[in-house]
């Protein structure tokens, strides 16, 4: 019996390792990175009540994200094309206070292509679920017309715009944070 078992426990350890490919443990988001690599016509001041007017949405004109290859030399395949699922707007206070508006999380569509672009024409950025949330609800003629913890009669926010998708393989792959500010008034 420990004959047989000083063959087998070599053997089963030379199967496990002759069964192992490096390259399936080093799980790399596809082999892609996506990267929001321009936006165009950012608003830099937005009047509340005139948004609210507007319908409470505020978009981005345009948006483009970009999936860069890990390693070029490698080349591509379809299999590295990404399909885009959703986005998530977060905000942060560029002016002492502390109140925010909810994170916006939108589905989306698309392939952005391996290596390649995919752009978006006015992507909301923001809906009336922020605008009717304090600090910015504060700001509407009915509520004051003023921020109620600062007293200010303009807030400063900071956007953090976040893209998700899967690529066509099934990996998980994200692009990195766009941050810009936006300053609210009356």
């Amino acid at each position: 019996m420990k004959r047989v078992g000083k063959i087998l426990i070599p053997l089963v350890t030379l199967l496990l390792l002759a069964g192992c490919d490096g390259r399936v443990e080093r799980s790399d988001g596809g082999g892609v990175v996506l990267s929001i690599t321009d936006f165009q016509a950012l608003p830099t001041q937005v009047s509340v009540n005139g948004l609210r007017f507007a319908g409470g949405l505020l978009t981005m004109d345009q948006i483009t994200i970009t999936s860069i290859l890990k390693n070029r030399s490698s080349g591509s395949s379809d299999l590295m094309n990404i399909e885009m699922n959703s986005y998530e707007v977060t905000y942060s206070r560029g002016d002492g206070g502390t109140l925010l508006p909810p994170p916006l999380v939108q589905k989306i569509f698309g392939v952005t292509p391996a290596g390649g672009s995919n752009t978006y024409d006015n992507l909301p950025i923001m809906t009336s679920d922020q605008l009717n949330a304090p600090p910015l609800s504060d700001y509407l003629i009915e509520n004051g017309g003023f921020d109620r913890e600062t007293g200010r009669t303009t807030t400063s926010l900071n956007f953090h715009l976040k893209f998700f998708g899967r690529s066509i393989a099934g990996e998980a792959v994200e692009s990195n944070v766009a941050s810009f500010t936006v300053e609210f008034t009356v």
